[in-house]
């Protein structure tokens, strides 16, 4: 039995990794950001979210010992993190400073692998946080290292699963593993040693193609590694993105663009694009396209393994809009919309001071660090963590109101002066720019060569961004008057 726990909706764009430590959830989204949730109740830590790359992140995990998160981003960087204080510890960039897709950690955190756009895997010392090296292959999507940390295998757009040791010499090369790409990939942590001569791993992997495959990789001494298919799990119908294993190894989950989560059957509202389970509670994480994180409890709710119950939980953020702003812009709130999102949002204390300044939605909008002071909220990290709250609201408003084909696929911000590339998409003249300068000669959506820089107005999209602002506008507008009326 699969039952959800709590939904999570702070990201402003699509949610594209979580990741559990034995006491944090992570999440990463094209938002450019990262969010730090305690498995306690699932409430955001006061340092979250976590800002430092400039374009969207695709990926983040944390080191074994839950010390460490680790974020890597179109911007070509990885983000090493403390867990404790969300403080920056390193920050490494690829060679090439090509667009990172995935990253991983070795099981001892020896070493750093990250995979790039144009077809490098690259590989650091995670203590010295030096560049050991890094090898070609296709666009590399996938990557992670065996509970032994002394191998890794990588999964590229091309459809093939590589297995490399841990100074990049290739052992083993499984060709079309996956028809049309490769998505995702993950050991199990458990290995079976056969006799002390032959040790054996579970990988998992999935791809465009729909499937999710098990494949047992085995390691006899002072012979060659081999890798050999164990079964296809063929229940989804659509483009399998993201797997992992259970920390026992006993489960292994994905999610899909069917917008279901096997093995547990339980369905999502939207394309699932990563799935996490957490290594010391029965919990599954899954992100979406939805902007949204559900987190699942796995076993009967009265289950003794986890500590909190469904209903427990669901009082966290699970997302359903309350009763009176459910649907409204920030501006057509009242007084009491206000005060229940601020005790939704953990700010009960401050009900009664907005109660009695007659706070409303437009005033919400327009409040600062100054006027927040002149309320009388003394404690600086209250009102720090009130402005964060209302600039993350403010943002998912603006994101989930504005059609996708408004946004800049780079920076998913609303575009001013759009313009069409050689690849046919439509991106801000200013962010597509920086893109080519940077040295990136390769589509930010198709990974393929620009075939030119030239860059072409597109003035129709233009005109219908302006007609959606100027509706928006008078929708705002024709609000305040029938409130005054």
């Amino acid at each position: 039995m699969v039952s959800l726990i709590c939904t999570l909706r702070h990201h402003t764009d699509e949610v594209t990794c979580c990741a559990f430590s034995p006491s944090l959830l992570a999440t990463s989204s094209g938002d450019k950001t990262l969010r730090i949730y305690t498995t306690a109740d699932f409430s955001e830590l006061p340092f979250s979210p976590l800002r430092g790359h400039g374009y969207g992140v695709h990926c983040c995990c944390f080191s074994s010992c839950g010390s460490f998160l680790l974020s890597c981003s179109t911007d070509g960087s990885v983000i090493v993190w403390s867990a404790e204080t969300g403080e920056v510890k390193a920050t490494l960039e690829h060679p090439g400073r090509s667009p990172l897709r995935v990253c991983a950690l070795a099981p001892d955190s020896s070493l750093l692998l990250a995979g790039a756009c144009d077809g490098t895997a690259a590989l650091w010392d995670f203590r010295s946080k030096t560049l050991r090296r890094y090898n070609n292959e296709a666009s590399v999507v996938a990557c992670c290292f065996s509970p032994c940390a002394q191998m890794f295998v990588t999964g590229c757009t091309r459809g093939d699963l590589k297995l490399w040791d841990a100074y990049t010499s290739l052992l083993h090369a499984e060709k079309d593993a996956h028809d049309l790409g490769v998505t995702c990939c993950c050991f199990a942590a458990q290995t079976t040693d056969s006799y002390g001569c032959c040790v054996e791993f579970r990988l998992a992997s999935c791809g465009q193609d729909s499937q999710l495959k098990i494949w047992i990789v085995s390691q006899r001494e002072g012979a060659a590694c081999t890798m050999k298919l164990l079964q296809t799990l063929t229940s989804q119908t659509a483009p399998v993105l993201s797997c992992a294993f259970s920390s026992d190894g006993e489960w292994v989950v994905s999610g899909s663009v069917d917008k279901s989560v096997a093995v547990y059957d339980a369905v999502s509202k939207a394309y699932v694009t990563t799935v996490a389970l957490s290594p010391t509670f029965p919990w599954i994480a899954t992100g979406s396209m939805d902007r949204s994180v559900n987190v699942w409890r796995i076993g009967d709710e009265d289950d003794s393994t986890g500590k909190y119950s469904a209903e427990d939980c669901l009082s966290c953020n699970t997302g359903e809009k309350l009763p009176g702003h459910s649907g409204l812009l920030l501006t057509d709130w009242s007084e009491d919309d206000v005060q229940t999102w601020l005790r939704d949002e953990g700010l009960v204390e401050l009900v009664s001071v907005f109660k009695a300044n007659n706070i409303d939605g437009p005033e919400l909008s327009q409040l600062n660090k100054e006027t927040a002071a002149e309320l009388g909220i003394e404690s600086v990290g209250l009102r720090g963590r009130l402005l964060r709250r209302i600039e993350a609201l403010k943002a998912e408003q603006n994101g989930s109101e504005a059609p996708d084909e408004f946004l800049c696929p780079i920076t998913r911000e609303l575009m001013k002066d759009p313009v069409i590339a050689a690849d046919g998409y439509s991106y801000e003249r200013e962010s597509i720019e920086s893109w080519i300068r940077g040295k990136n000669k390769t589509s930010p959506m198709t990974n393929l060569p620009l075939q030119t820089t030239l860059l072409t107005p597109n003035r129709s999209l233009k005109m219908a961004i302006t007609r959606w602002k100027s509706n928006q506008e008078l929708r705002v507008a024709q609000h305040l008057i029938t409130k005054a009326d």
